[in-house]
């Protein structure tokens, strides 16, 4: 299958991020992370419009991001691009900023920083119909990078963690960023591994 859920590797192909990841790193004011990520990011158009629309209070961060070079914003202009946009529009109920991200990451061949469900699997069914390796990033996934290339500590993605879940409606199935990392990720912080 020329698609695929992949985990992180960093490395020099951006990344296109969706709006679903993003407010993630806004919400808890940590796009400096995102910004230390061994990847370039880049926000597209109609990403931003989403967050200046829909999350107000995360659009003054998102500004400051871009005045730190954190990400890099780009509009949908490529004629191809813009195909892609508005084919993935026709019965569907993606958002403009999963469709431009989704067109964008399948036609330069950058990696998708997406968390919404439905938009993977539309984005996967695509880069399979048109044959194209797709590497698909979650917030999880960008933050075990984050903690393996030692710009975040298990104990600070964890706090991370415990902030989306209490304060920002965003629950993942684990308890902790360790149980990610495997049987190594105790000695990267310093501790015994458990036998």
């Amino acid at each position: 299958m020329p698609s695929e859920l992949e985990p992180p590797s960093p490395g020099n192909t951006p990344i296109v991020a969706d709006t679903s990841v993003l407010i993630n790193f806004l919400k808890v004011d940590r796009m400096d992370l995102i910004g230390t990520h061994p990847s370039r990011f880049l926000v597209l158009d109609h990403v931003a419009e989403e967050i200046s629309e829909d999350y107000p209070q995360q659009y003054k961060r998102f500004e400051a991001s871009l005045a730190a070079g954190y990400i890099g914003l780009e509009r949908v202009t490529d004629p191809t691009e813009v195909h892609v946009f508005l084919l993935l529009a026709i019965g569907n109920r993606l958002g403009a900023g999963e469709r431009a991200a989704i067109a964008v990451a399948l036609s330069r061949k950058y990696a998708l920083a997406i968390d919404d469900r439905k938009a993977i699997n539309r984005a996967l069914r695509e880069a399979g119909i048109a044959s194209t390796r797709l590497r698909i990033l979650r917030t999880q996934d960008i933050v075990v990078t984050l903690i393996q290339t030692g710009a975040l500590s298990i104990a600070q993605a964890d706090g991370m963690l415990a902030d989306w879940a209490a304060n920002h409606r965003f629950k993942l199935k684990i308890t902790s960023f360790r149980a990610l990392l495997g049987p190594s990720s105790a000695e990267a912080e310093g501790e015994s591994p458990e036998r």
